[in-house]
């Protein structure tokens, strides 16, 4: 569910030293609930920061603004999904492509539901990009391609390397904004959107005898 960072209202820079690494995680375990609770709008950089217990001035070292805080929170995201990916996709090498498809799209769909904050957090994220920020493909999406693309061609070695990518890009584009709109929806209506993106996803895979 990727949106890349422009290179604008980015981190000011990466902490290096273990304390300085969790004063970050902290800063962001706050204003990610912050965002729950309060909302975007509402929520300041100065309350992050009276509410993590560090001076303003330590969170402007890393961060420039709240914006900013927006995009380290959903790359923090996106990189836990990433980690999950990796793991689920190595389990499900062998799995029936109707099974690799259930179980993958489950994942994503429980990992959204189990992170309170995922949906406040990108949805601000898509608000405060443009349209070529939103088409851009983040590093961990990138990854999550490559990865699907090598999973095509072993599965089917009649397929070029440009048609497994292609492949590869129609179904991750695809997955991700059709799951986007489910989260929208209310609980019923979402397992059943699901339920409908499972179907057209496997279907479009078998048309390649994966």
């Amino acid at each position: 569910m990727a949106v890349d960072r422009p290179k604008s209202s980015a981190m000011r820079r990466q902490p290096k030293q273990v304390r300085s690494q969790e004063r970050v995680h902290l800063i962001l375990d706050v204003a990610e609930q912050l965002f729950i609770d309060q909302g975007y709008e509402q929520t300041t950089t100065r309350a992050i920061a009276a509410q993590a217990g560090v001076a303003i001035g330590s969170l402007y070292q890393f961060f420039p603004d709240k914006e900013a805080i927006v995009r380290a929170l959903a790359h923090r995201y996106f990189e836990q999904e990433y980690r999950m990916f990796v793991q689920l996709h190595a389990e499900l090498a062998e799995a029936e492509i109707a099974v690799y498809v259930d179980r993958m799209l489950d994942a994503f769909k429980r990992f959204a539901d189990d992170h309170p904050g995922y949906r406040a957090v990108l949805g601000q994220l898509i608000d405060l990009v443009t349209v070529a920020d939103a088409s851009a493909i983040n590093e961990f999406d990138q990854l999550m391609l490559v990865g699907m693309a090598n999973f095509i061609a072993q599965r089917n070695a009649a397929l070029s390397a440009d048609r497994c990518e292609l492949i590869a890009t129609t179904v991750f584009k695809a997955a991700n904004e059709l799951l986007w709109l489910a989260f929208t929806r209310e609980p019923q209506e979402r397992h059943a959107l699901l339920a409908e993106i499972k179907t057209m996803i496997t279907a479009y895979l078998q048309t390649y005898q994966l």
